[in-house]
């Protein structure tokens, strides 16, 4: 396990028909009161650090926070040069007014109002990456990525995404657009991907962007000690954190721990590296508020694991080991991906 200390990260490209992104992206979703309370300054201290540190994915949903998100990020990014970041935007996720979710919602005529909001919160003239958040079963994902696609042409926004769909929903629509990314969750302790959805879309030419690579802060140090959550927290609902499951899934962290503290690094970190090893078709997603915990992922970045370390690590933490799903039943009933 070697690391050169570096301050910056690389980059690579998102897919054979994407764009040229930072090694790792900047997820926002927890800004907006995703994992309880946060500090809008800190919130956008940490975007500006993301950008310092040569990252330019930051990714967005117009449903965190019903729009807090995107007009925090418009914020943040009022004196940056339009030049400097890139902006993933999921849409389609309805909302009532008490917060909750009503199922999604991609239809075209429904597209263009979700992208018309985004951009004017944003406070941009187009998004660099327009994706669905989930898969609309009432509409054809030929139907949906058709519409963005005229609004690739139309210069309203420059790349298709998609997340969360299978990977024969992938090749349905791969045959009607390019798609730059599959945005979906991969990390050591969620692997189902390398079965047929990541093999599939690496045929295709579409680059993943990773999300829950620290298992929602599973797989951290801090986990070692934290075992509630506050009830606005996602933790506090999320089956992996509960009970008996979050007994066991502690004994993978403190597997992983003795083998971080061996090397001198964190257990956030050897899960960082451990997704960025997989591949530079696969960009981690690292989810915080906090420039601390970004300086972190940066430092991760520069880890490079041998076989030997990636077998140890592999052993240490199963694939199959993990106790309880990723999301309650609800939703994962809504993940085509899982279907």
């Amino acid at each position: 396990m070697t690391s050169n200390q570096t301050a910056t990260i690389g980059t690579t490209r998102l897919g054979a028909s994407g764009p040229q992104v930072g090694r790792i992206g900047l997820g926002a979703m927890g800004m907006s009161g995703s994992y309880g309370k946060t500090d809008e300054t800190e919130s956008i201290t940490t975007i500006h650090a993301a950008l310092d540190s040569g990252a330019t994915l930051i990714d967005t949903g117009d449903f965190y926070g019903n729009g807090h998100n995107e007009a925090l990020i418009h914020r943040a990014l009022a004196q940056r040069p339009r030049e400097d970041y890139q902006l993933s935007v999921k849409f389609g996720a309805l909302r009532g007014p008490d917060g909750s979710f009503g199922g999604v919602d991609t239809r075209p005529v429904a597209m263009r109002n979700f992208l018309y909001y985004s951009l004017q919160r944003l406070g941009v003239d187009h998004i660099d990456i327009y994706r669905p958040a989930r898969l609309d079963p009432a509409v054809p994902i030929e139907d949906t990525v058709g519409a963005i696609a005229e609004m690739v042409e139309a210069g309203f926004v420059r790349h298709i995404g998609l997340s969360e769909i299978g990977a024969q929903t992938l090749r349905r629509a791969a045959a009607v657009a390019p798609i730059s990314d599959l945005q979906i969750e991969y990390a050591l302790i969620s692997r189902d991907i390398e079965r047929e959805i990541l093999p599939t879309a690496r045929e295709l030419g579409i680059g993943i962007t990773a999300y829950g690579v620290l298992s929602r802060g599973l797989l951290s140090d801090a986990m070692r000690t934290k075992q509630s959550f506050a009830p606005d927290d996602f933790r506090a609902h999320s089956p992996r954190f509960q009970g008996e499951n979050l007994t066991s899934n502690l004994r993978l962290v403190e597997a992983l721990a003795t083998i971080a503290e061996r090397h001198g690094v964190s257990v956030a970190q050897l899960a960082i590296a451990w997704v960025c090893s997989r591949g530079d078709d696969i960009v981690p997603l690292i989810g915080t508020s906090r420039v601390s915990r970004w300086n972190e992922a940066v430092a991760a970045t520069a880890i490079r694991l041998s076989a030997e370390e990636l077998a140890e690590i592999e052993s240490a933490a199963p694939a199959d080991a993990v106790a309880g799903q990723r999301y309650p039943d609800a939703q994962m009933a809504t993940l085509d991906s899982e279907n």
